[in-house]
């Protein structure tokens, strides 16, 4: 299938690369269908982007990469909605927001983070404890900083 995009022109997608969210991304329940792409340099971000909705992207890090401690509980509809069986490899990754006027200023949302079931390809946004953050600095220098209201860049248009 063709994907038509804001940000990254249009390429063809294959259905066994699609990433469905059965529920949605918060937010955007509506859009269901996405792929994950490489950020176009050696950094460990990639590109989640909405096949249906050209100008919907969020850009995703595994949260092991700035926070190893980070560990989640995985509620069991969470788990029946991306269909887990015994053997399943998962994978997590956190949404991140970056200011556009301040781009060191990087923050990830650990409190609803992405689950994604590598054999059925279906994933999962999941709503934690209020206890996490949604907007934890990955920078150590970025937690002095004032708290941003700049708005997600997901929701920024190309």
């Amino acid at each position: 299938m063709k994907c038509r995009t804001t940000r990254f022109g249009t390429f063809e997608v294959k259905d066994e690369t699609l990433l469905v969210f059965p529920s949605g991304i918060l937010g955007f329940p509506e859009w269901t269908r996405y792929v994950l792409l490489d950020h176009d340099t050696d950094a460990p971000f990639k590109w989640l982007q909405c096949v249906d909705e050209a100008q919907l992207a969020f850009v995703v890090l595994d949260p092991a990469f700035f926070k190893t401690d980070y560990q989640i509980q995985i509620p069991a509809d969470a788990l029946r909605e991306i269909q887990k069986q015994e053997n399943d490899e998962l994978s997590v990754a956190t949404i991140l927001t970056i200011p556009s006027h301040d781009p060191g200023a990087v923050t990830a949302n650990l409190r609803g983070p992405l689950v994604m079931n590598h054999r059925t390809r279906l994933c999962k946004q999941l709503v934690l404890s209020e206890e996490l953050p949604t907007r934890y600095p990955l920078f150590a220098d970025s937690t002095a900083r004032t708290p941003s209201t700049d708005l997600p860049l997901h929701a920024t248009a190309c």
